[in-house]
């Protein structure tokens, strides 16, 4: 009876640890349905969670009623793009990491400067690889630290470490 007890409170435990570490959830915006699924399933095997949109306005409706750990987007896609998607994105949850995916990287210059993705991704023989490690440091970052302030006293000068 003792045994039956121990393993229905491990049970329990695995259970709530489970409930405490529930998967990053993602929204995935592409007009190619086709490329949406085989990115939520190379995902899903990593343990993610996905929700998907086929197209920018739809992910935009999706933002207003979902909280999203993390954001994926085409660039070229019907109607609005992948930039204008991201520039809208930023208005409305600033701090939510976003990957953007394109087959035009190099010949666009598309970069994380340029589109204001945190991380530009080609779409190529490589990319699932490159995205679940894209995905993986993304949502495992820590916070930008505070730069260093300086302090003036006199004619000595003070730097002290801040965060």
């Amino acid at each position: 009876m003792t045994a039956l007890l121990l393993f229905v409170l491990s049970s329990q435990m695995k259970s709530r640890q489970l409930q405490l570490h529930d998967p990053a959830v993602i929204l995935m915006v592409d007009d190619n349905e086709h490329g949406l699924i085989a990115r939520k399933n190379v995902l899903k095997q990593e343990g993610y969670a996905s929700i998907t949109a086929t197209s920018a306005e739809a992910g935009l409706e999706l933002l207003h009623t979902h909280h999203f750990d993390l954001v994926v987007t085409d660039y070229k896609m019907g109607g609005m793009d992948g930039i204008a998607f991201i520039a809208h994105l930023r208005q409305r949850s600033p701090g939510t990491p976003v990957i953007l995916l394109s087959g035009f990287v190099e010949p666009l210059g598309l970069d994380e400067r340029s589109t204001g993705a945190d991380a530009v991704i080609s779409k190529c023989a490589t990319e699932a690889t490159s995205l679940v490690r894209t995905v993986h440091r993304l949502l495992t970052r820590r916070p930008m630290r505070k730069p260093a302030k300086k302090e003036t006293r006199g004619e000595t000068v003070v730097v002290r470490s801040v965060g």
